[in-house]
């Protein structure tokens, strides 16, 4: 290069010096002489013409080579008189080819002594910081295929093994499935804001807009909201280096059409979300894009071309963003005000040789190719930086051979299109580079082009990141920078939208100091800009919420606040110390010295809540009436679930204890406690635990408050350790050290908004008391008093919510009677009352100390925390049970309740009992000592609440107990026992009984007085192995939670708080660790104690954010009705209901095989008579047409009409039966829906194989032929085969049904499913091809599933095993019929299973290419049965070969889903609908008749089944649901079944039925159950009509009377005997006692019930007590019933004799005589 061209733009406003500029110039080119081709000035008016003179002065210095200028535009300008200004950011203060404000910056910073560079700045943030973390799609969200999210260049990425180790992207974090986890951070973190990417791919499959996906903008949906929820303000980056793989396979970035495509991208987030978004980045750091994906080939797409493709995606990324801005700015900023910028990365440079001007310049070049590349075209003028172009164009003319860079060129109106497109500079920045002058050459790349060369210190701290160095004060020079270079003219804020570090994937993740030590000073580094600089920084983001994918680095790089564990499915997110760290700064703002701000709670109460005298418990008490009201309560009564809110303001917390948690059991001057001492006796606990560090809480406040935080609690309960306070447990010993942890908890509460609740004491007295005889020393009153007035005076300023002690009855019994928890003295006679007695007197001297000295000035509350099981009678109608479960009431709860909030004394069961005990064994007086009239006075009233903790119920019988030795628990005369049919926790004898808790708050309000309540602990145990996933506590949870709701919402209860147990696992006392009770997960292995959420904390949060269950939209009816030719059914199958098993010819099938095969059906039951419907098609019918249904399905007996199955010997009397019956369907105006194989297979063809030996295709056709011939002119509805699922599976793989073969499951259920769909397409192509143009009918095959849904909805695992249990069950059969063939997923699995095993071949055979034509589409319609709904969570089998192993999955049921009579099916209707729109999505939307859905019960028999009613109506509101808001194809929907029959191997014992059959008659009469009349209603009215729009005339119309007079149950719900049917729709609330004829819908009963307590106890018609039963109309009956029964017969026959009368005389009056039965209808 010979000479060094110039063009210069001068602004008349600046005081540079033109010599100065031009020398500095000069000498950085290396003294090349200098050619001025243009000067440009800006702002000079005429005054300013002595520029020109100065100028002139400056080209004529002897020490500058001028060797030429062009002055034309200077002095055109200097003749104007009016000089324009520019307004935009294009203000611009530089020679162009030398920048001044890296000279600036330099000159400003560069001689900084290292000890002025890293000062520390001890200052807060401006007000409104934005406090920021993040995150971006393809590293966290996983889901990589969920939703129909597209691919994406990442996917593409991982899957061709390019990430470290092979890893891959495709769960990540799984953020996708856990938006509650990922917040639950954030509000544990405290940010104000998150920052995160919304994937491309995720909402446009393809990357345009005709792809669009729902499922993933309503992910994006969830995520805004329940940031919004959270206080947290969304900041969404649209594009996050996740390019859709569609796009890229166009070219991506590099070409043009990719603008458009972005704009319409970000138009429709705008559109979307920008109604809550309001900061948005279009890109985040370009650069690499350009510089790794598309330059050096490091990042997908891994393209290697530095030279054109890098250079054309940052100009299409330049114009794609302007083009997105300019949306935003015309289409959306005026109605939704936000913002949108662009996120730039860049290193700070700094020259290696700060002395040489050539290596200031060379840096200044790095940033240029770096920041400049994007910054200038969008800040300063529209166009790239000069130097770069002068770099490119300069080696473009140095190497004509190789060019090594193609800049593409800006037209003007795209540069005007670029230019001012920001609304802020974010700016992502991590480390710094040492930079040299170099001669680059022809190689391409930055540093090829630019002359310069990139270098790190080596005494830099490093990273695992070989790119990053902790150099922070880069960031605050790279912030003046820009400020100068880029807003010194246009202001807008600058935000950090990036800023971290990564550390290794092994070692010490959690303690992660070295982000601390960057953190800390990179913030204070923004902080300096701020406050010294007067940089406009308004966001810090710190990089990044979690750990996650880090592109080539995999997982071996983690960035994140939290820890993720990417070995283990759940993807457990465990807070690091630096995320504490970042939360401290976020609360202070900044670094300046603590101020803490808080709310002291409103003072209310300056007068005491002392209650008034309530008079003594009589024996039993009078609250024995809660047995009275509950006791009686049927399973679904019980079980059923209520929706509502807990009353605002209401109280939600977590507790924990001193002693669980503290730790720092000697530090700082704490004293031992009892606890200490006998935790340090080897052999006290398992594995020798103690709480000598516990979850170390004493050192980890922080901690704790983030959990609080994260769950959004209002209250925390926890104790004080007296031991801490005062060492020796008496004044003289304060602890200063302990005084000032406690005021650091409460005061960190209060600034969060969460009230402290706290305990006196929890069991932790000081070692030093308890030598002096602990609470069985008299003197312990005095001094528990002096604590607890010295905790009174220096905490109640803040703490307005004390209890004195926690569960005195375990202090009592466990600590002082049984010797089992310290002080370990075992008296169990005398020590438990004494003991009692002096807390009893203990707390009611502190609460009047409180009383007299505190509560005018602080306004608090005192209680007391009692513990009490409930306690439920043996059996309720024995009076003396009764009593027992009283007496285990007051001997618990009375023994401490009723002195205080009763009248001052012990309860009179608990004195007799004692007293008497006494006597009995000869001592003078009672061991139970009594309290002085001025103690009852003193006692009574001393409670300002009724705090209660709560776990568990048992069962209680009366026993007469031994004498020797005394002993509490003698005294009681009683024994407990579990309540055996509620779920175990991990610790014995402490079941999961939630209805326990309503009724021991019932029997609270009743016993004394109506109190406040507060449930101050109330949780379960699990296992230490039970990690994360703790399933069984939400259940625990969710029905605990609800049965209190219900005693507040439905029984009055005054329950005020709920407080769960507990905050994080702890020291579980006698359990050590074995157990855990907490939200929280802590790792006792680990040193730090690192706490992690569990499933239970996400669900508890939502509970505290719902206050309560409001009705979800599945449980909401809705109105509205079905098609007009809408298909009403109920059906039946052959075997179950027809019986005549050897009648008129009929052959054997392989269920009667199988029920004559002893143990293979339950109480031996049979199908030999069954329901006798074989003789009985006139009484079927007639139930039918009572039942008003328009269609009736039921399935032929093969056997009956071919014996041997084949058509060698047709079996005419077989054939009439279903001649006959169809014939008086159709008469009634009911169209027969026939299944020709419903499981009665011949057994003469199961004798030759079955449905294994392929000839039973033929077989079938062949009979299938002959029912079509023969009934198919009368018959337009058919089912070839019903539920082929448990004909292959549960018949030939479980063998718990016919033919009941199980020793080859991992064969033959496949190979039976094989045949069974062959045989199905052979009978359905048979009918297509010889019948249906003739007879005009439809045939399809009816399929059986569950629904299934995930145990734990954030977990991937999970929500791939249910999707494998769908696929295994519903699509089996459905995909070959529906799509053709298995799908691929069971086609996949059962190969590769079978393949892993040894085997040659998958044991799931294969249709040929011709089978899968013949079987696709061999549907008219898709039958589908659907009773219940599953939870599925994955189970590995090994090497196992059989279908549950190839499932891979396991399933359970929620806990508050509702029983029924088969242990398989609970009552879950959403499940119905999510099935039906699965069905719509898989299969193309066929038209669907519900084949089958119904409710089973067992046991006693009441004709009063609401249970059923409830479930019928549940579940066709879902269909509903599915048809009107989903658009489903629903044709028909089928009840099962008509009446109770043979329910296959569990006999007689499970009822289906509408209509009740009585087997104890030999007439088997048919009897309606009150389900009857709500199914008969709502096919009268084909759905549900809108109450709102006034009475339907379909609820006006009577159904039928069946053949025989029809009572409603004889012992029903009902105050009087109702002796009419009821031939009317009821819709009185069914949890009432009816007294009087209903006569109104029983559609809203159901929905009644649903929120009205069940007050009146449903009889049972039987069986009977068995010792007062007798025998009435064939029916065992107690004598009561009997009575009520023969009133009622006797009443019936008046009725009917007077009815007969009426009738003979209409009837010799009428000219035509009915052939049928008279019915009553009154």
């Amino acid at each position: 290069m010979d000479f060094l061209s110039v063009h210069i733009e001068y602004n008349c406003a600046s005081a540079s010096n033109f010599a100065k500029e031009l020398s500095s110039l000069q000498m950085s080119s290396g003294d090349l002489p200098i050619l001025i081709y243009e000067v440009t000035l800006h702002g000079c008016p005429d005054s300013q013409y002595q520029l020109l003179g100065n100028f002139l002065q400056a080209l004529l210095n002897n020490n500058l080579n001028i060797v030429g200028c062009d002055m034309m535009d200077m002095l055109g300008k200097l003749d104007m008189e009016d000089v324009p200004t520019s307004h935009g950011i294009s203000y611009y203060n530089r020679i162009k080819i030398f920048n001044n404000s890296y000279q600036n910056v330099w000159n400003k910073f560069g001689a900084q002594t290292i000890r002025e560079r890293d000062l520390f700045l001890n200052e807060s943030f401006p007000s409104g910081f934005q406090w920021a973390t993040s995150s971006e799609s393809f590293k966290v969200e996983g889901g990589w295929s969920e939703g129909g999210k597209g691919e994406t260049i990442w996917d593409r990425f991982g899957h061709d093994g390019l990430a470290f180790a092979n890893q891959t992207a495709d769960l990540a974090s799984d953020s996708y499935h856990k938006v509650d986890y990922d917040v639950y951070l954030l509000r544990g973190l405290h940010v104000n804001t998150y920052q995160f990417s919304i994937s491309w791919a995720r909402i446009f499959p393809s990357g345009h807009r005709g792809s669009r996906f729902e499922k993933g903008a309503l992910y994006y949906d969830k995520l805004i909201n329940a940031l919004i929820e959270s206080g947290i303000q969304p900041v969404v980056t649209l594009y996050h280096w996740d390019l859709p793989q569609t796009l890229q396979d166009y070219g991506g970035w590099t070409n043009a059409s990719i603008v458009e495509a972005f704009k319409d991208y970000a138009d429709f987030c705008f559109s979307r979300f920008g109604d809550r978004v309001k900061t948005w980045n279009t890109f985040s750091s370009p650069w690499v894009v350009s510089h790794a994906g598309y330059g050096t080939g490091e990042h997908p797409p891994a393209v290697k071309d530095y030279v054109v493709a890098s250079y054309q995606a940052t100009h299409n990324m330049l114009k794609s963003h302007a083009e997105a801005w300019h949306v935003y700015n015309d289409k959306y900023r005026k109605a939704q005000g936000g913002k949108v910028g662009i996120a730039l990365n860049s290193d700070w440079a700094e020259p290696m040789d700060p002395s040489r001007p050539e290596e200031i310049a060379a840096a200044d070049r790095y940033l240029q190719f770096m920041l400049g590349w994007f910054a200038h075209p969008i800040f300063v003028n529209g166009d790239y930086p000069p130097t770069l172009k002068t770099q490119i164009e300069q080696k473009r003319n140095e190497c004509p051979l190789s060019e090594p860079a193609r800049l593409p060129v800006f037209t003007v109106e795209e540069s005007q299109r670029i230019h001012g497109t920001a609304d802020f500079l974010g700016l992502n920045h991590y480390t710094s580079r040492l930079v040299n002058n170099s001669v680059g050459g022809c190689t391409p790349g930055p540093e090829g082009v630019g002359n310069f060369q990139a270098h790190v210190d080596p005494s830099w701290s490093s990273t695992a990141s070989e790119w990053i160095y902790s150099t922070p004060w880069g960031l605050r020079r790279l912030l003046n920078y820009i400020s100068i270079e880029y807003l010194n003219v246009t202001k807008v804020p600058i935000h950090i939208t990036g800023n971290g570090m990564p550390t290794e994937h092994s070692g010490d993740t959690l303690n992660d100091t070295g982000r601390i030590e960057y953190m800390k000073s990179y913030i204070n580094e923004a902080l300096k800009a701020i406050h010294l600089d007067a940089v406009n920084v308004q966001q810090f983001t710190v990089q990044s919420l979690m750990d996650g994918f880090e592109g080539p680095q995999g997982f071996s790089e983690r960035f994140g606040l939290h820890h993720v564990n990417f070995d283990l499915p759940d993807r457990p997110r465990t807070p690091k110390q630096s995320a504490y760290f970042y939360s401290k700064v976020i609360e202070k703002n900044g670094f300046a010295p603590n101020k803490l701000f808080f709310n002291v709670p409103e003072l209310k109460n300056k007068e005491s809540n002392k209650n008034s005298p309530i008079p003594p418990s009589t024996v039993p008490s009078q609250a024995r009436k809660v047995w009275r009201k509950f006791s009686n309560q049927t399973n679904f009564q019980r079980k059923l679930y209520h929706y509502g809110t807990f009353p605002q303001g209401f109280s939600w917390g977590v507790s924990s204890s001193s002693y669980q948690i503290e730790g720092g059991w000697n530090a700082d001057g704490k004293g031992p406690s009892v606890w200490d001492a006998f935790t340090h006796k080897p052999g006290s606990i398992p594995a020798n635990a103690n709480g000598d560090v516990a979850c170390d809480s004493y050192h980890r406040l922080e901690e704790d408050f983030y959990m609080l935080r994260a769950l959004r609690v209002n209250s925390y309960r926890f104790s004080l350790s007296w031991s801490r306070i005062f060492p020796d447990g008496r004044l003289t010993s304060q602890n200063q050290k302990g005084v000032d942890y406690y005021n650091r908890l409460i005061d960190g509460l209060l600034a969060y908004n969460i009230t402290p609740m706290v305990t006196l004491y929890h069991w932790d007295l000081p070692q030093a008391l308890q030598d002096l005889g602990g609470w069985e020393n008299v003197e312990m009153i005095n001094i528990f008093d002096d604590f607890c007035d010295f905790c009174f005076a220096t905490f109640g300023d803040r703490v307005k919510f004390w209890m004195t002690f926690n569960q005195p009855h375990t202090i009592a019994w466990l600590g002082y009677g049984l010797g089992q928890i310290p002080p370990n003295v075992k008296n169990p006679g005398i020590a438990p009352y004494t003991v009692a007695h002096n807390l009893i007197k203990a707390h009611a001297k502190a609460y009047h100390t409180y009383d007299d000295k505190h509560r005018k000035s602080q306004s608090g509350r005192v209680s007391i925390v009692l513990n009490a099981d409930w306690i439920e009678p043996k059996d309720v109608n024995v009076p003396r049970e009764v009593v027992a479960a009283d007496r285990a009431l007051q001997f618990q709860l009375g023994w401490f309740a009723h002195p205080i909030f009763k009248n001052g004394d012990y309860p009179d069961a608990m004195k007799w009992q004692v007293g008497n005990k006494s006597e009995l064994q000869g001592l003078s007086e009672t061991r139970l000592p009594s309290f002085t009239e001025e103690e009852k006075t003193l006692i009574k009233g001393t409670a300002d609440m009724f705090c209660v903790n709560h776990y568990t119920t048992k069962i209680a019988r009366h026993a007469t107990l031994r004498l020797s030795p005394q002993s509490y628990e003698y005294d009681r005369d009683l024994s407990e026992a579990e309540e055996n049919d509620s779920p175990t926790t991990a610790i014995s004898n402490q079941r999961a009984v939630a209805w326990g808790l309503r009724r021991l708050l019932n029997w609270i309000k009743e016993e004394y007085g109506e109190p406040e309540v507060y449930i101050t602990e109330n949780g379960v145990a699990t296992e230490s192995k039970t990690t994360w996933d703790d399933s069984a506590r939400v259940f625990y949870y969710k029905t605990y939670i609800d049965e209190a709701l219900k005693a507040y919402d439905l029984d009055g209860v005054k329950v005020k708080g709920y407080i769960a147990t507990s905050l994080m696992d702890s020291f579980e006392w006698l359990n050590g660790y074995k157990v855990g009770f907490g939200l929280h997960h802590v790792d006792f292995t680990n040193p730090n104690r690192p706490r992690t959420p569990k499933y239970s904390a996400h669900f508890y949060y939502q509970v505290i954010k719902d206050n309560g269950f409001p009705t979800p939209d599945d449980e909401k009816l809705i109105h509205g009705h079905f098609r007009k030719d809408f298909i009403w059914s109920t059906a039946t199958a052959s075997y179950q209901i027809e019986g005549g098993w050897r009648a008129d010819g009929k052959g054997l099938s392989i269920w009667d095989k199988f029920a004559h095969t002893p143990l293979r059906v339950f109480n031996d039951d049979n199908g030999d008579i069954a329901c006798n419907s074989y003789n009985k098609v006139e009484e079927d019918v007639a139930i039918l047409k009572q039942l008003k249904v328009t269609h009736y399905r039921f399935s032929i007996s093969w056997p009956r009409v071919l014996p041997d199955g084949t058509t060698k010997h047709i079996n005419e009397a077989g054939l009439n039966y279903y001649h006959k019956l169809v014939d008086a369907l159709l008469a009634a105006n009911i169209q027969p829906h026939i299944t020709l194989y419903h499981w009665d297979l011949p057994q003469a063809l199961q004798d030759i194989g079955g449905w294994e030996n392929e000839t039973i295709i033929v077989k079938f056709r062949d009979y299938a032929d002959l029912i079509f011939s023969r009934l198919g002119h009368k018959v337009k509805f058919w089912i070839t085969i019903n539920e082929p699922y448990n004909i292959a599976n549960v018949g030939h793989g479980y063998g718990a049904a016919a033919p009941g073969i199980s020793f080859r499951p991992g064969t033959l259920p496949y190979i039976v499913g094989h045949s069974l769909l062959k045989a199905h397409a052979e009978a359905w192509h048979l009918y297509n091809d010889k019948y249906r143009a003739k007879q005009k009918g439809i045939i399809s095959i009816t399929i059986n599933s569950d629904w299934s849904e995930p145990r734990n909805p954030y977990k991937q695992e999970d929500i791939d095993a249910a999707r494998r249990v769908v696929q295994f069950y519903i699509g089996w059969f459905a995909h070959p019929v529906f799509n053709g063939d298995y799908s691929n997923m069971m086609k996949t699995i059962v190969r590769e299973r079978s393949l892993a095993a040894g085997l040659l071949k998958s044991r799931l055979p294969e249709f040929t290419p011709e089978e899968i034509k013949r079987i696709k589409g061999t549907y008219d319609y898709f039958g589908f049965n659907h009773y219940t709904t599953v939870l599925a969570f994955p189970v590995n089998y090994r090497n196992l070969q059989h279908y549950d192993a190839d499932r891979g999955a396991g399933t359970i049921a929620d806990r508050t889903w509702l029983d029924s009579g088969s242990s398989w099916l609970k009552v879950s209707p959403f499940g119905f609908r999510r099935i039906l729109n699965f069905i719509k999505e898989e299969y193309g939307n066929p038209p669907i008749i519900i084949t089958e859905n119904g409710m089973s019960e067992r046991g006693p028999i009441d004709l009063n089944d609401i249970h059923r009613s409830y479930y019928y109506e549940k579940y066709i509101n879902q269909l509903l649901k599915a048809y009107l808001l989903d658009n489903v194809d629903i044709r028909g929907y089928t009840a099962w079944s008509l009446m109770d029959n043979l329910e296959w191997a569990t006999g007689f014992s499970e009822r289906f039925g509408l209509f009740y059959v009585n087997h104890s008659d030999a007439k088997l009469p048919r009897l309606a159950k009150t389900s009857v009349t709500l199914y008969s209603t709502i096919i009268n009215c084909n759905g549900f009509p809108d109450p709102a729009l006034g009475p339907h005339e379909c609820l006006n119309t009577v159904p039928e009377a069946t053949s025989e007079p029809v009572t409603t149950p004889i012992t029903t719900s009902m105050t009087t005997a109702v002796t009419t049917p009821i031939t009317t729709p009821v819709t009185t609330p069914i949890t009432t006692p009816i007294t009087t004829p209903v006569t109104t819908p029983i559609t809203t009963s159901i929905t009644t019930a649903v929120t009205t307590p069940i007050t009146t106890p449903v009889t049972p018609v039987t069986p009977a007590p068995s010792d007062n039963a007798v025998s009435f109309l064939g029916m065992k009956l107690s004598t009561n019933d009997a009575e009520t029964g023969l009133i009622t017969t006797f009443a019936l026959l008046i009725v009917a004799a007077f009815g007969a009368i009426c009738t003979s005389f209409f009837l010799f009056k009428a000219k035509k005589h009915s052939k049928k039965s008279i019915k009553l209808n009154l």
